[in-house]
């Protein structure tokens, strides 16, 4: 009997000092495994007197339950102690947390999006992929068209391309037949451009459309001058130079006068007074027959807006590839 009170006394031993799972399993393959030090003693019992037999193996088989309980009372000790165990160290320094912030084109076209919106204008979107009747065809631009060559355009298949610019959205909204039309569509277009300073192979537009009966130019000139004195503020002037847009007529670019100098000049509008800031127009006759409008009831005007060329005048940004070299020295300052 003392043998054991001896192996009793190890195993609780043990026990008290199996910290983990690992531990306990090591502790029940040590006294109950197939070689364990319990499963010795059993083997030796077909060596005791007959006499001895019994009492001896009721001693082996009240220890083998005390082994199996007391290593079933730790498991939930050691359970309940993982459970109740503090998940944070108060004792630890603290750390300052990340705090995200939205790109800073993300804030421009939200800036630009919420003053349109209270001016009554949907915002719509479109596919990134288009056709080229939806790219080109539909928005009256002539088959001899440089945009239309492979040099200038990415095209994923014979009549497939990523979109040069938002104004397919306009033909898709158009050829819902329900009119009048106000909206704005901006978006991701893609051009074949080298990457420099001003010029990168993907950048985002804000294309404007607004049809109805009656629709006159004045009305163009007017909705962006309350847009970009709402952005810029409200001193701000603008003028209107001719230009050639295939599906407007007639067709403008348009300046802002420099909101950083008043017009006096300066670095941001390199001295001359004025931003340039993208295309508008009255919208081609023919846009509107290809989708079945008749023109002599329905008139409209569409513009066309770059977020990148907006937020690099905003924060003074003098090269537009750092808006997507993902530094996060540049982003954090926005």
């Amino acid at each position: 009997m003392s043998e054991l009170d001896d192996l009793a006394s190890r195993f609780e031993s043990e026990l008290a000092q199996a910290q983990d799972e690992l531990a306990l399993n090591d502790l029940r393959v040590r006294f109950l495994g197939k070689k364990g030090l319990l499963t010795a003693e059993f083997k030796q019992l077909s060596r005791l007197d007959p006499r001895e037999r019994p009492a001896r193996g009721a001693e082996l088989n009240l220890l083998k339950e005390r082994i199996s309980e007391g290593i079933s009372r730790r498991q939930n000790e050691l359970k309940t102690a993982h459970l109740t165990r503090p998940t944070l160290d108060l004792t630890l320094p603290g750390r300052v947390p990340w705090i995200g912030r939205l790109h800073p084109l993300v804030q421009i076209e939200e800036r630009m999006r919420n003053i349109f919106r209270s001016m009554g204008f949907a915002v719509e979107t479109g596919p990134e992929i288009e056709t080229t009747y939806y790219n080109f065809t539909a928005l009256n631009t002539p088959e001899w068209h440089p945009a239309r060559d492979e040099a200038d355009t990415f095209y994923v298949g014979d009549d497939r391309l990523l979109r040069t610019e938002t104004s397919p959205v306009q033909i898709h909204v158009l050829e819902r037949g329900k009119l009048p039309v106000r909206i704005i569509a901006p978006g991701r277009v893609y051009r074949k451009d080298k990457p420099d300073p001003t010029h990168f192979p993907v950048f985002h537009q804000v294309e404007g459309l607004y049809v109805d009966r009656g629709v006159t130019f004045a009305d163009l000139k007017g909705t962006l001058l309350y847009f970009y004195r709402q952005f810029f503020g409200a001193e701000t002037e603008l003028r209107f130079r001719p230009h050639y847009f295939p599906f407007t007529e007639p067709s403008a670019e348009v300046d802002a006068s420099c909101y950083l100098c008043g017009g006096e000049g300066c670095r941001v509008c390199k001295g001359t007074g004025w931003m340039e800031m993208g295309g508008s127009g009255m919208v081609d006759p023919n846009v509107l027959e290809g989708v079945g409008i008749d023109p002599e009831e329905w008139t409209g005007f569409a513009f066309g807006l770059g977020i990148e060329r907006i937020a690099m005048i905003w924060y003074g940004v003098d090269d537009i590839r750092l808006f997507y070299e993902n530094d996060l020295r540049f982003l954090r300052q926005f």
